[in-house]
């Protein structure tokens, strides 16, 4: 399996010498198996650079492209995605419903002409739509576990398991305990303790993601951050690396970086990470997400 970043940002695109070396394009990550098929998470202005790689491969391009949710900086990038244009190339969308209409509504509302001069009828790829809720389907050899995340709209992460490896993505998702407990419930680890989520959906979200041979999460805000942005939807550093911790996964990609945070505010998020699991006593390979990065398993 093989998975490449093609955006990291999160909530608008922050593109610039600030951004250089973490990018920044709003959410989109490439899965590609060993069969070759292709799975695509989200589609905000990262997939227009993917697009323009698949475009140049021969023969027809099918995929599927994995919406956490239907916020702009998950989606926007959608009309600018070229391969979709093209006729006989195939994809299919997963994703939520959204509370006003059908995932297929949905995508069609951004591209209504008062937004955009084409249409989702324009497309001349075949495109298909699939409604998903908790629970798990299949792509030709390739197993997808869909667990509800905590944002503040219905939003999914997934877990996809192919070639003896799983890739989990859990973008836009805040801790349970938290916003419930406060900032302060975050403590310091004891070196050979493991973390303790004192919320039940926290604690069903690490065992969502247990033994990931790669797990790309949400990290937006700083611990001193998120308290000014309780309810906003985000994780903390500290929580992200404890999911990863407890989860006892084996790559822990810190995704969906704010738009204010420069790569030094990255790196030093980056950092701050890996102290906390290496207090854990944890062995976990944490790292920033980065644009044009690939993974290969």
């Amino acid at each position: 399996m093989r998975v490449t970043f093609w955006g990291t940002r999160g909530s608008i695109a922050s593109p610039g010498p600030r951004t250089v070396r973490h990018g920044g394009n709003t959410s989109c990550v490439e899965v590609r198996t060993d069969s070759g098929v292709l799975i695509i998470f989200d589609s905000g202005t990262g997939i227009r650079e993917l697009g323009m790689s698949l475009i140049e491969q021969d023969g027809p391009v099918r995929g599927h492209v994995m919406l956490s949710h239907t916020h702009w900086d998950h989606i926007q990038g959608w009309p600018f995605f070229s391969p979709a244009f093209v006729a006989g190339n195939a994809f299919t969308l997963h994703g939520m419903s959204g509370i006003s209409g059908s995932l297929n509504q949905v995508l069609a509302n951004q591209m209504e002409y008062t937004y955009f001069p084409v249409t989702l009828d324009d497309m001349q790829a075949d495109i298909g739509f699939h409604e998903v809720r908790e629970g798990a389907f299949s792509i030709d050899d390739v197993k997808v576990t869909v667990h509800y995340l905590n944002h503040t709209c219905v939003c999914l992460g997934y877990r996809v398991e192919a070639d003896g490896q799983a890739v989990i993505y859990a973008s836009d998702t805040e801790p349970h305990g938290l916003r419930v407990l406060g900032p302060s419930s975050s403590v310091a680890p004891q070196r050979g303790s493991l973390p303790h989520l004192v919320h039940e959906e926290d604690r069903r979200l690490a065992e969502f993601v247990h033994e990931a041979d790669l797990l790309i999460m949400d990290a937006q805000y700083t611990d001193a951050e998120y308290p000014a942005k309780i309810g906003w939807g985000h994780s903390t550093t500290s929580y992200t690396t404890d999911i990863g911790v407890l989860g006892r996964v084996k790559r822990l990609a810190l995704y969906h970086h704010d738009p204010t945070h420069n790569d030094e505010a990255v790196d030093a998020i980056v950092a701050a990470a890996r102290s906390r699991a290496a207090a854990y006593g944890s062995d976990v390979e944490v790292f920033g997400a980065a644009e044009g990065t690939t993974i290969l398993f």
